[in-house]
């Protein structure tokens, strides 16, 4: 049985709750949601890549240990704040991504390529090919294709080879 994050957010909100008052923890309207937006990842999603992953803006995570969690936005790289509890953590999330696509890493085979249903991309390593521990890569596919004219503007194209392109496409 599958379970959507938003049904799942509901049946832990009320266990949520009764855990915090039995424990007499007094938190912040702000530090309540933050924990809890935690543990549902944790659970639910991909722990504490799930905010990223729901980030139109990013392009590319990068894990390169529990404490090393890079993205890339706007063509530039950059450190985030996030940080996993340890290597541990960190090879639980990569099987999670890995379980519903039917692949696996193991020491045997310490390096995996998928594809998300999305259409992303993830590369997972773990020792002992590497060294300082799991590492993962995603590449996320965007929601919108790139165009002609995005291709041109990004340098990738000039306007002669999109026009040579073109002519090759029509001429098939």
């Amino acid at each position: 049985m599958s379970l959507d994050i938003e049904s799942g957010r509901q049946i832990i909100e009320p266990i949520f709750s009764r855990a915090l008052a039995s424990a007499g923890l007094v938190l912040s309207r702000a530090e309540r949601q933050q924990l809890f937006d935690m543990i549902v990842a944790d659970i639910l999603g991909f722990g504490p890549l799930q905010p990223l992953l729901e980030d139109d803006s990013i392009s590319e995570i990068m894990v390169n240990g529990p404490h090393k969690v890079y993205i890339e936005r706007g063509g530039k790289l950059m450190l985030t704040d996030v940080k996993f509890q340890d290597n541990a953590h960190v090879l639980r999330i990569i099987e999670r991504i890995l379980a519903p696509l039917g692949r696996r890493v193991d020491e045997a085979s310490p390096m995996v390529d998928a594809r998300l249903p999305d259409g992303s991309r993830v590369n997972a390593i773990i020792p002992p090919l590497a060294i300082d521990g799991p590492s993962i890569t995603i590449r996320k596919f965007s929601k919108t294709p790139l165009t002609v004219e995005d291709l041109i503007r990004f340098g990738s194209f000039t306007e002669e080879f999109a026009k040579f392109i073109e002519a090759c496409v029509i001429s098939h």
